[in-house]
């Protein structure tokens, strides 16, 4: 990245994270309001400037999240997202209200196809829709963003005619994404460019893209639109978000950073040596999984298998290495600790990671950190990590708690589990049933107990650290009721993490069946 004194600041591109939003709708992810306001400090400790903090009207407790991270979280804009009707602008601008910087992000979609198909609006109505929003918006926050659903497929001739109203009606940021991720880097930039021209407002507020993965494009599509006046860019930690997911905020800080000289000078105010913890903790809470070879914080992003180039990097890392691994965060820590250290180390080491715990919330984290401890002996960084990730987990309100976990079986045995399950008002659960598998077992007794019937999508577990003693980490997705909900949990017992973390995954569907959604998308 070029010295700071070269920097100037209209190449500046504002970093605008909707990870708790847009990531949030990701098949499978229910985030609590602890875990929301972990990853909302995690993301300015990162150094974004926009947190869009979830979708106020789509259910209740995405209201009580963000007017959380609203009333608690320093530092970055806090937005609501809500589409263009008075009832969703009211409740986001409720929810953003104890923000010291509160944004009202309003969308209506602009695409024949969906105004026919969804909305079953002409134009006209659109257009109307649009300036009432942002208007009433702009009466409820001075900062308003305004974005075009489905922009890349729409007219652009009418994109423009609802932009320079928007902008008219009180828009400050004015967003066009590729909702669908259909578009090619060229036509964005060719769209974009045409749109200055046909709407001369635009140069008088901030211009910001918003593009999803459905083809691979996110990132370079991005860069595409800050290469031609765009200076935010909407993205995701690890690229999450609904369907093949947003453009990963990663990738484009790490783009900024490492060829500087080839985007004209553009940069961001990204702290990259926050990018690793902030990967892993939104995979630890949202359930998703890094792939292996994803670019920048994949495990295999800075690892070197083939002897040529091994030998390369040993001779110089330069010959295979385009970024430092410490660039991303990737230093190894110096915290360990063992069974013999006491609260103040453990305070300590917490604070070092960036953890600020109250009095309740550290005696259960230490209660945890001593039972893991003398099965494992020495807790590393990234043990912490993985064990706070756990205990946001574990202390939502109303959560099903395994009490016992009971198993046996062998290679001549059908395995046999059985469990003892407390619900929220101390009621208790039994069963014993058999499997194809010690986790198979596991999970229909678990099913039996608390009268439910899941399918299993997905089931993983890895190790958090290496050793044999290492903490197991199981991450499952399972459809219960026509819905995919996602769990996980760390132990040193990998059968207990993975009935722990299809426990939760069961968790999610009781509680999403009592806070049903009232509205899913956006842009």
């Amino acid at each position: 990245m070029t010295a700071d004194d070269d920097r100037r600041a209209d190449d500046r591109v504002l970093i605008f994270d909707t990870t708790l939003r847009d990531g949030e709708q990701s098949p499978g992810i229910h985030l609590n309001t602890r875990e929301k306001l972990e990853i909302a400090h995690q993301l300015t400790r990162l150094g974004v400037d926009v947190i869009e903090a979830g979708f106020p009207i789509s259910s209740p407790g995405d209201f009580e999240g963000v007017r959380a991270i609203a009333g608690e979280v320093e530092g970055p804009v806090i937005a609501g997202l809500a589409r263009a009707n008075e009832r969703d602008v009211t409740r986001a601008g409720d929810a953003v209200a104890p923000a010291s910087r509160p944004r009202i992000h309003t969308f209506i979609a602009t695409s024949d196809i969906h105004l026919t198909h969804k909305l079953r609006m002409n134009r006209a109505q659109v257009l109307a829709a649009a300036v009432d929003a942002v208007r009433l918006a702009k009466s409820m926050v001075d900062d308003v963003e305004f974005s075009c659903e489905d922009a890349t497929r729409s007219d652009i001739g009418f994109v423009a005619e609802v932009v320079g109203a928007a902008i008219e009606s009180g828009a400050t940021t004015v967003n066009i994404p590729d909702t669908v991720g259909y578009t090619l880097p060229t036509e964005f930039q060719r769209f974009l460019v045409e749109l200055y021209e046909r709407c001369p407002g635009l140069r008088g507020v901030t211009l910001s893209v918003h593009c999803h993965n459905d083809l691979g494009l996110a990132v370079a599509n991005s860069l595409a639109g800050m290469q031609v006046g765009a200076r935010q860019v909407e993205c995701c930690v690890n690229g999450i978000g609904e369907r093949a997911g947003n453009a990963s905020l990663e990738e484009l800080a790490m783009v900024l950073r490492t060829r500087a000289d080839a985007v004209g000078g553009l940069w961001c105010g990204i702290e990259t040596t926050e990018i690793t913890r902030s990967s892993r903790l939104v995979s630890r809470l949202s359930g998703y999984v890094v792939q292996p070879n994803k670019a920048v914080v994949g495990r295999n992003a800075f690892a070197h298998e083939a002897g040529i180039h091994q030998h390369g990097v040993l001779a110089n890392p330069l010959t295979y290495e385009i970024m430092d691994a410490t660039s991303v965060g990737l230093a190894q820590s110096s915290i360990v600790l063992g069974k013999h250290s006491g609260r103040h180390a453990l305070v300590n080491a917490l604070a070092e990671l960036g953890y600020e715990l109250d009095r309740s919330e550290l005696d259960a984290v230490f209660a945890r950190f001593k039972e893991v401890a003398d099965r494992k002996g020495r807790i590393s960084a990234a043990d912490l990590e993985a064990l706070m990730s756990d205990e946001m987990r574990a202390e939502m309100d109303g959560a099903l708690r395994l009490d016992q976990m009971h198993f046996r079986g062998g290679s001549d045995e059908r395995p046999v589990a059985r469990v003892v399950i407390r619900d929220p008002d101390g009621a208790v659960h039994e069963a014993e049933t058999a499997g194809d598998g010690p986790v198979d077992a596991l999970m229909k007794a678990i099913d039996a107990a608390v009268g439910t019937t899941g399918t299993l999508l997905e089931y993983a577990v890895s190790a958090v650290t290496s050793g044999k003693d290492a903490l197991g980490e199981a991450r499952v997705v399972c459809e219960i009721d026509g819905r995919a909900f996602a769990g996980q949990s760390v132990s040193t017992d990998v059968l207990e993490a993975s009935a722990i973390a299809y426990l939760r995954a069961v968790d999610a569907s009781r509680h999403a069946t009592q806070d049903e959604p009232v509205v899913a998308g956006g842009v």
